[in-house]
């Protein structure tokens, strides 16, 4: 990244090490690459492993790419991800996938309606000791790198409360106790259309948490011929190599900041976000968070695809899935059959 010689990988190498995930175990996957000392990194190299990682987890998931970076940008922002999809469409696989390949401790929580939220955070238990009795609070499944928070939309208010408490400010509360979470920390959470009975839609607050929200489409027909000889007909299963381990991935996190975005470029972003309180088919329009997210996905874009400062393409590509979430239409754009990413599309024009 010629554009800014003045970024050393030294000045992160002691921003990467933490306590609350620097003993988390190896969750599957080959070797570690040749280089594992931060101080033997150049950017290059780090941006090589970002792009091995798409690549790894490109090996078990048929088709999807435009879904893999997008999940791997929110990874790179330290960004929550929401993915929209019906069933069966490979959200676990995709999500196991990509901890295996950057060696990060994956869990996951099954939304339901009865689903409390000390079934997330952890609760207090009673142990027996020599000593006598104590109480130990018992972590539960949000303590993980990777949480997969599957069916989101069908969990009561007040459990979706307690995942937006770990979503934003990276702690939980239990027991009149608050808990740092592990580094790094994503919640992937998935929902269900929102046609569909059965679900409590996320509020606008919740949801403009979400970095992105992601969709995920029924794959091509080549692409469902390729997943039926390797999944239901005896083909094996690829295996991920990890490639990016914990610390080179927070070391990458920070560089994504510091990515050069031009002048002009950042105002187009910003006035591309403003126009969306001022158009005509938008009720409600995104707020200034969106700025925000929309310049740093496009820098963790530039990132993925080795390039040295944001470029327009990156803005666009990154506009929909970043805004589509964070504005309301109103009613005679929804009785036109108009969608938030036509609008977006509109608005890129």
């Amino acid at each position: 990244m010629s554009d800014d010689q003045d970024w050393n990988l030294s000045d992160d190498v002691n921003q990467v090490a933490s306590p609350n995930g620097a003993d988390s175990p190896a969750t599957g996957g080959a070797e570690s690459p040749p280089k594992t000392n931060l101080s033997d990194l150049s950017i290059e190299d780090l941006q090589s492993s970002v792009a091995a990682v798409k690549d790894e987890v490109g090996k078990r998931i048929i088709g999807q790419q435009d879904v893999i970076e997008r999940l791997l940008v929110c990874v790179l922002c330290d960004g929550n991800a929401l993915l929209e999809s019906n069933p069966g469409l490979g959200k676990t696989t995709l999500v196991r996938a990509l901890t295996e390949a950057t060696d990060l401790q994956f869990s996951r929580v099954q939304n339901t309606p009865d689903l409390m939220p000390s079934d997330i955070t952890g609760t207090e238990i009673i142990r027996e000791s020599s000593e006598g009795r104590e109480f130990v609070f018992e972590r539960g499944p949000i303590f993980a790198n990777v949480v997969l928070a599957d069916e989101i939309n069908r969990a009561t208010p007040k459990t979706q409360a307690a995942l937006l408490e770990a979503m934003q400010e990276k702690q939980v509360t239990a027991a009149g106790e608050t808990y740092s979470l592990p580094k790094p920390f994503f919640v992937l959470a998935t929902q269900n259309p929102i046609d569909q009975g059965g679900t409590y839609p996320l509020p606008e607050a919740q949801t403009d948490r979400f970095l992105m929200k992601i969709l995920v489409d029924y794959p091509e027909l080549d692409e469902e011929r390729t997943i039926v000889k390797q999944y239901a007909e005896g083909g094996s299963v690829p295996e991920i190599e990890r490639v990016l381990p914990r610390t080179h991935l927070l070391a990458a996190q920070r560089l994504v900041q510091r990515v050069p975005i031009a002048d002009d470029i950042r105002d187009r972003t910003i006035e591309l976000v403003r126009q969306t309180r001022e158009d005509d088919a938008i009720e409600f329009g995104a707020s200034p968070r969106a700025s925000m997210s929309l310049v740093l996905a496009a820098k963790a874009r530039a990132f993925i695809h080795g390039r040295s400062h944001v470029s327009w393409e990156d803005v666009a590509e990154m506009a929909a899935p970043v805004i589509r979430h964070r504005i309301i239409l109103d009613f005679r754009a929804e009785r036109e059959g108009l969608t938030p990413d036509d609008v977006v599309e509109r608005l890129l024009e």
